[in-house]
């Protein structure tokens, strides 16, 4: 199995976890923004320290940076920002489930943004294989009454939409950044462009917070113990993305990532003992043949 498929199924199971965690720190009482502050608040540090110690150990210099890294860093740091608002926001809407849904929309999105803005177009089978895979994911996310019309207009399909693009355009934008790092070190760049996002994005999110919800900030620092380990698992799961976003195309890497469903159910099933219905079961058996079809297209 190639590194990078790997590493892409590390990060998903890290997400998993992390967006428990997040769902944990919304029932503490932080507002949107503040579950989405303390992501970033607490994993920018830890990159840059895990910057550091590579540049230490493995005798790395400070690399020369462009433009285009710098636009790179803001423009996907900003999208993942508002990507992660849309999806915590939809933790409180009735049509939860066709919002998530939408949001796995992303994988379509980030091939066409992949083609137009990296060149970097996605072969026939591997297509197949994603539209397979957002058949499998429908069928995960729906909702125990069907799919009902006005759930596919509702406020939550828009914020889902909204998210899977804007979280297409961050990984897009992630990519560009770690191949503008002249380094053969993969892990090195996707370290260096994380610990460079999560700063920008700290140092966006954390002025704002202090502006408009002042009160959050000390919310945050009464729920440190768990908003830490948000962090933690946030700045590994990331990790994991950037080093496959510096290996291989983006809609590749996004579309195996899609394992985190499984990973989902899984715990649903074995933790929490809830039953799998045959939907389910047939949704990840589309799923896993998408993965197991754009690995083998690679």
């Amino acid at each position: 199995m190639e590194p990078w498929v790997i590493v892409t199924i590390a990060a998903a199971a890290t997400q998993t976890l992390r967006f428990s965690l997040q769902k944990q720190l919304k029932t503490l009482g932080l507002s949107t923004a503040a579950v989405t502050a303390s992501r970033f608040l607490f994993a920018a540090p830890l990159a840059i320290i895990a910057t550091l110690l590579l540049m230490a150990i493995q005798g790395h210099a400070f690399p020369a940076l462009s433009w285009r890294f710098g636009i790179a860093v803001v423009l996907g740091g900003m999208a993942q920002i508002v990507a992660t608002f849309c999806t915590i926001a939809l933790f409180s809407q009735r049509s939860f489930a066709v919002g998530i849904a939408f949001t796995k929309t992303e994988v379509l999105q980030v091939a066409l943004f992949s083609t137009v803005f990296l060149h970097e177009p996605v072969g026939r089978v591997a297509l197949i294989a994603m539209l397979v895979g957002l058949l499998g994911v429908l069928l995960l996310s729906r909702p125990a009454g069907g799919w009902a019309l006005r759930g596919f207009l509702s406020q939550a399909s828009l914020l889902g939409l909204v998210a899977g693009g804007l979280f297409g355009a961050s990984a897009i934008e992630y990519r560009a950044a770690t191949v503008e790092i002249a380094d053969p070190d993969a892990l090195f760049r996707a370290t260096f462009a994380l610990a460079a996002v999560t700063s920008v994005q700290s140092l966006l999110l954390l002025p704002w917070l202090i502006w408009r919800e002042p009160g959050e900030v000390s919310r945050i620092a009464a729920a440190r113990r768990p908003a830490f380990w948000v962090g933690v698992t946030g700045m590994l799961g990331s990790l994991g993305w950037f080093v496959a976003f510096a290996l291989q195309n983006v809609a590749y890497v996004r579309s195996v990532g899609q394992i985190e469903l499984i990973f989902t159910i899984l715990v649903s099933t074995y933790i929490f003992r809830e039953k799998t219905s045959p939907r389910e079961l047939a949704g990840i058996a589309l799923l896993a043949a998408s993965i197991i079809g754009i690995v083998a297209a690679t």
